[in-house]
Formats: C-alpha cells, sequence, structure tokens
C-alpha cells in the first residue's frame, strides 16, 4: 500500500483535516466531555503548531495526527515539549504500516525544524494492546482518571524515537 502525507498549512487542508476527525469522533473515543475533546482536535490548528493528512493511493484521508509545542503548566513556553494531540488512523488502515510510516515523517519532519523539539508527550486511553505499542516507543509516566475513563500517560524523547524509527527505514538496492 502507498500512502502520503500533508502538512495542514493551509485553511482548505485544516478544513479537511477538522472535518475528517469530525466525523470519526465517535471512534475516536476520547475519555473527555465533547468541549475538552474538541479542543484536542482544533488545538494543532488552532495553536497555529503542526496538523498533518495521511491519504491513501486514491487520494482518500485515511488518517490524521497533529501536536502542539509546550505545556500548559509552563503557559506553552517549553517549545522544546510536543504534545501528540491526536492520532487517528480508519480501522482498515490499522493493521498496515502507516503508524510506523507516520511516525518516520513526523519524525522527519521534526528534525529539521529549525526550533529542536526535545521531548513528546501523549495521552491514549487505558488499553493493553496499545500499552505493547506504545510501549516500544515510549514510557508510561502516569495514569490519570477522568470522569469519561483512565488514561495512561507517555513521554518519550526525540532522540529514542528517532532511533527506534530508523530501525525500520527501507534500505534501497541499486543494482551495479
Amino acid at each position: 500500500m502507498c500512502y502520503y502525507f500533508q502538512v495542514c498549512s493551509t485553511e482548505s487542508y485544516q478544513d479537511k483535516y477538522l472535518v475528517f476527525l469530525l466525523e470519526h469522533y465517535k471512534e475516536l473515543k476520547l475519555p473527555y466531555s465533547y468541549p475538552i475533546s474538541l479542543s484536542f482536535l482544533a488545538s494543532s490548528v488552532l495553536m497555529k503548531k503542526e496538523a498533518f493528512l495521511c491519504f491513501n493511493e486514491e487520494d482518500e484521508i485515511i488518517g490524521a495526527f497533529g501536536y502542539i509545542c509546550g505545556t500548559a503548566e509552563n503557559q506553552y513556553e517549553d517549545t522544546h515539549v510536543a504534545q501528540i494531540q491526536i492520532v487517528f488512523i480508519v480501522d482498515e488502515y490499522r493493521r498496515s504500516r502507516l503508524f510506523l510510516e507516520s511516525l518516520q515523517f513526523l519524525t522527519q519532519y521534526i528534525a529539521q525544524l529549525s526550533e529542536p523539539i526535545i521531548d513528546f508527550r501523549f495521552w491514549v486511553p487505558v488499553d493493553l494492546r496499545l500499552h505493547k505499542l506504545l510501549s516500544k516507543i515510549a514510557e508510561r509516566k502516569n495514569t490519570w482518571e477522568t470522569v469519561q475513563g483512565v488514561i495512561d500517560e507517555y513521554h518519550a524523547s526525540f532522540s529514542e524515537w528517532q532511533t527506534y524509527v530508523l530501525k525500520f527505514r527501507q534500505e534501497v538496492y541499486f543494482p551495479s
């Protein structure tokens, strides 16, 4: 399967990003109230950080992810910390290489930024399958109980994330 990624740097792509996530709102199963969930979904666009769309070979949107820089406790001045706000891949593509390729794309994108990102943070609903996957790229730091469910908080350093995704880099061989 072939995929490609688009940075949502124009209003048109930002609209597609938000519409796609809202169309899949129920599938996201976010453990927050709707207003808080909406703020997470839109924050990558509203805070003028990065939002990305994933497309398949038929130019259909099959995934989206986004992050913001900084943390609320530091008034978003600690811009070396990226908080991943949302990652969503439609069900039929979840058992493909798309998640790995998304990580590779994000890592390559961040590596070329003028302001370095040193750490990642993200929160996910407690799920043993997710923990097995995510423990390969991050460390669970805390578990939080919310009104809508229990979530795990993960942290990862950019350098460890980069090392992990580079293990899966496909080599290209040229005939001699």
